[in-house]
């Protein structure tokens, strides 16, 4: 489904499955529907070729007679998917308990067929009189066109972390602003114009890299702050969302927080900063009021050197924002000629030697219409950029006609928009609608990818062209080209891996814009928009609840009848619209709301067993108390999101006879499947949240081909179960994540032994979690058996390990694509381990836990990526075994490190003061660490019980108050 074509792309398929013999179709309903099959697809040629060209370039009747023929799209396809719904309903299998339940139930089954058939019939010969009064017109309507044929992009362009990473450097982390910014910030000095709270606004037009420049800023100087929150705003905020975040980001609990009124909210934020040293920046504000309001929340008589910054595009709320003579603006500037080249060659050419002299000339006419901004340059380049070649010139020239005179403060956002329109005309049809969709997200959210992707999917824009081919994994594909094509922003984790991606500002107004005039998503944001007046609602997105949008336009039960798609954000559930209102509905998007506490909500959401259409219901973290048995109705079902929904006690056992289902996440331990119903989710891909407690449950996993993520919990721990789950899992070809819990907590160590003799990991397990009790001999045995087979994963995280040698610390450094670690050691390990230089070359994220058995010792040169490190430290072991001065091998090494850095600091057998000294040599090198990285030691108050000295003794009935001490700094 494209927004260009409208239905057409998934229609013409089901009009040609209703010309099978299977539906026993009248000849003359066979003949027409053939008729619109054909009449169909030229016009769905003649779409994909108006698409191509932008808009504003469309004849008004062209545009007209387009909008028509997807509308007529849309109602064929839901006429047909009503048919086939109900039809295939009747083939499911019945109850036949007794003859007379049997005749009884063929006996309906025939009536309803008979009355389907007759309705098929009418509405065909409907459709096929309207499209032939819109064919009419098509013959003055011919345009001709480029029809742009989808190109694959399975991987990420590697280059484009470092080309943000660039820009970041170009619009002020480095050179002469950075120096600007961070001299008005003063961090450091001790006079009292210093330790005075001072405000910095960063003011700019749009695209200019504000928020670059001040997540950048962020990163480099959170280190010097007791603590920190960065918190987007946006047009249309909600003052009370904004002071939550900033609690939130702050350190405090959603739950402490999410009840509380706007007052509530500034004296919590007041009692919360006090005698604090606290960094808050604040992007993106658009109004003065709202920034009076939050102003409040910060007291003037901080005098601890807390900073707070701001980002507006707006001069006088800029002016607003530094009203005090200890505040100061920030004026961003465009790229200099220099670094505007820099960066849009970086994008294109792949040589070294930089632009060839072909494309010199008309490098620096576009460059001059981009006028410096980043965005705009990095938008363009992306565009110019063909994967591994560059567009021919031609291509060059055309984008340079299409561009206005050039970017200005003045014209920002009109030539902005026309920047940004060309490289969404250059993009694949079906690209462009993945592109529109995510008007449905509110500003400056971060959009999380793999949600996204299902929900690509069960709006049917992502097809197969390989019925072997995950959908999932074609989304993907269609992911990372909006990447690369730089219409979305990554956002990476720690891993260096996108996880998430964020649209800027500019390119959302664009996508909103064009979506408004496709009629493609209906936005109802707290701006005045309302649907009232339509009948052709496809796709809602509720964002916000004001005064301007009551309940009642969303009453009109004729455009609720067509709506296809609803997502819903917290601020509007109170709104959300009755189910029944919907026939054709296939996403449903209720995330986050809180509909536990709602008592305008049908707690147990009765009625979606009515959504017979759906594809996607997502009722993550919505506090629901019951899902109804009528679930085992959505029969087209394709992705359940659960997630945690605590008060859910148990899920129906007719969740199971979904078999078209790909995606299951539930909170884990929450399903006990029925014995012989696991085995029917034959499309699965996705499974979490299983409790196997049962031999035959354990062997159904095996029949479950499909599985790319499997993530399990074990009820009890029996040898014979285990031995099921492993002989199931070597049928599981297609594993890449694989993450095993238990519910008993025993000592059991039989399954990472059966894993270890019985279980070779596929090549691409990317992912290998186990909360088991765990040997590394299992994972000795996979490296010695074949190492091919393991160099694709990136996360091993085992919770609860016998023991860990030096060996083994080596063997699992030699893993070539391991970027997270994290080890929990629960029984006797080596006394010194050793993180020697030449291993764990790819490690952003380490965690070594090893309990009060040993210290760890990094070498020069150890983790030279790591990003974030937490181990573990006996400060008795180390005391006994000479290293009195606790030197760990920090000082000048790890030089990559960004986050946190966490040390277990394990003082059983340690006298309080040796405690201390610990403590203190650790905290004083980290300190002294040039990234200034934030430092969690945690010291465990445990003291030997050997002691026998009287003063040993007087401390240790001081114990738990010292060491409380100790651990509060």
């Amino acid at each position: 489904m494209e927004v260009t074509t409208g239905a057409m792309g998934s229609l013409l398929p089901k009009l040609g499955q209703l010309l099978m013999d299977e539906y026993n179709l009248h000849k003359r309903v066979k003949k027409d529907v053939r008729f619109l099959s054909m009449e169909l697809e030229s016009m769905h040629a003649a779409l994909i070729k108006v698409g191509a060209v932008p808009r504003d370039q469309l004849d008004t009747q062209v545009k007209l007679w387009a909008d028509e023929v997807r509308e007529l799209s849309y109602n064929m396809e839901d006429v047909v998917d009503k048919f086939l719904v109900r039809v295939e309903g009747i083939q499911q299998p019945h109850d036949n308990t007794g003859r007379f339940k049997e005749l009884k139930n063929k006996m309906i089954s025939l009536f309803k067929k008979g009355k389907n058939h007759h309705r098929i019939a009418d509405a065909v010969k409907e459709i096929k009189e309207q499209l032939q009064e819109v064919a009419a017109r098509r013959g003055r309507n011919k345009l001709d066109g480029i029809a742009f044929n989808p190109t694959e992009a399975i991987a990420i362009d590697p280059r484009l972390r470092a080309l943000y990473t660039e820009a970041t450097e170009l619009v002020g982390i480095y050179g002469k602003r950075d120096e600007d910014l961070l001299s008005l910030l003063s961090i450091e000095g001790d006079d009292a114009s210093n330790k005075k709270l001072r405000k910095i606004s960063i003011v700019g037009f749009g695209g200019l890299g504000k928020t670059t420049l001040a997540r950048a800023v962020y990163e480099k100087i959170k280190g010097d702050f007791d603590c920190r929150a960065f918190v987007p705003v946006g047009q249309n905020p909600d003052v009370r969302k904004v002071f939550r975040d900033i609690l939130i980001d702050l350190g405090k609990s959603h739950s402490d927080v999410v009840m509380l009124d706007e007052r509530q909210l500034i004296n919590k934020l007041h009692e919360f900063l006090e005698n604090k040293r606290y960094l808050v920046i604040i992007d993106d504000i658009w109004d003065e009021k709202l920034w009076e309001g939050i102003n409040l929340a910060f007291s003037n008589r901080n005098n601890q050197g807390s900073r707070l910054i701001t980002t507006t595009r707006i001069v006088s709320v800029s002016n607003s924002c530094c009203s005090s003579a200890n505040d100061s603006i920030y004026q961003m500037k465009p790229l200099s000629t220099d670094d505007s080249r820099r960066l849009f060659h970086k994008r294109i050419f792949r040589d070294k030697s930089g632009c060839p002299n072909e494309f010199e000339q008309v490098s620096k006419d576009i460059l001059k219409k981009c006028g410096g901004v980043p965005l705009a340059i990095i938008t363009i380049a992306s565009a110019l950029a063909s994967g591994q070649h560059v567009k021919p010139k031609r291509e060059w020239d055309v984008l340079l006609q299409s561009l206005g005179s050039g970017l200005t403060e003045d014209n920002s956002l009109e030539e902005m928009r026309r920047i940004l329109s060309f490289s969404y005309y250059n993009l694949p049809s079906h690209l462009k609608t993945c592109l529109l969709y995510l008007c449905i997200y509110p500003e400056d959210s971060e959009i999380n990818r793999d949600g996204l992707i299902w929900k690509w999917v069960a709006e049917g824009f992502v097809r197969h062209g390989d019925q072997g081919t995950s959908l999932f994994l074609l989304g993907l594909n269609y992911f990372n080209q909006l990447i690369n094509r730089s219409m979305i922003q990554p956002i990476y984790d720690r891993l260096g891996q996108v996880h998430a991606c964020r649209v800027h500002d500019m390119v959302l107004d664009l996508i909103c814009k064009l979506s408004h005039e496709a009629k493609f998503v209906n936005v109802l944001d707290g701006t005045g928009n309302s649907i009232s007046s339509q009948s052709n609602v496809r796709r809602l997105s509720l964002q916000n609840k004001k005064e301007d949008h009551q309940a009642k336009p969303l009453t009109n039960i004729m455009s609720m009848s067509r709506v296809r798609s609803i997502t819903i954000f917290p601020p509007a559930v109170s709104i959300m619209p009755s189910l029944s209102m919907f026939e054709v509905l296939r996403v449903l998007d209720l995330s986050d709301c809180n509909l536990g506490e709602s008592s305008s909500l049908q707690l147990n959401l009765k009625g979606v067993g009515h959504l017979i259409h759906l594809r996607y219901l997502g009722l993550a973290d919505t506090g629901i108390r019951e899902l109804s048995a009528e679930i085992g109705n959505l029969q087209f079902l394709e992705v359940l999101d659960l997630g945690s929904n605590f008060r859910t006690r148990e899920l129906p056992s007719t969740l199971f006879n979904l078999r078209r289902l790909i995606y299951l996440n539930v909170y884990l331990d929450k399903v006990v499947p029925t014995p012989g119903v696991l085995q029917n989710l034959k499309s699965i891909e996705v499974l979490r949240g299983i409790l196997v407690s049962l031999n035959i449950i354990a062997q159904e996993l095996g029949k479950l081909a499909r599985l790319r993520e499997l993530q399990i919990r074990f009820k009890d721990g029996t040898l014979d179960l285990y031995e099921c789950f492993v002989k199931s899992l070597c049928n599981l070809h297609h594993i890449e994540i694989l993450i095993i819990g238990n519910n008993f907590g025993g000592t059991s160590f039989e399954l990472m032994d059966l894993l270890g003799e019985c279980w070779m990991p596929p090549v691409h397990l990317r992912e290998f979690v186990s909360y088991m009790p765990s040997k590394l001999s299992a994972l000795r045995r996979w490296i010695k058996r074949d190492p091919s087979h393991l160099w694709n994963l990136s996360e091993l995280i085992l919770g609860s390990v016998k023991d860990v040698q030096q060996e083994d610390v080596e063997i699992i450094g030699g893993l070539l694509s391991l970027r997270r670690l994290w080890i929990k050691s629960t029984h006797q390990t080596q006394r010194l381990l050793v993180i020697r230089a030449d291993g764990f070359r790819c490690m952003v994220d380490f965690e070594l836990n090893c309990r009060s058995a040993a210290q760890i010792k990094f070498e020069p040169g150890a983790l030279p990526r790591a990003e974030a490190v937490a181990f573990s430290l006996g400060v008795r072991v180390a005391k006994e075994d000479g290293n009195c001065g606790f030197d760990l091998g920090l000082q000048g090494n790890l030089l990559s490190l960004r986050g946190d850095v966490r040390v277990w600091m394990y003082c059983r057998g340690a006298r309080v003061g040796e405690a201390k000294e610990a403590e203190a040599a650790v905290r004083h090198v980290l300190k002294a660490h040039p990234n200034h990285p934030p430092i969690d030691i945690d010291m465990l108050p445990r003291i030997a019980e050997d002691a026998h000295d009287d003063d040993l003794c007087e401390e240790r009935r001081r114990t738990d108050f010292t060491l409380r001490q100790v651990c509060s700094r």
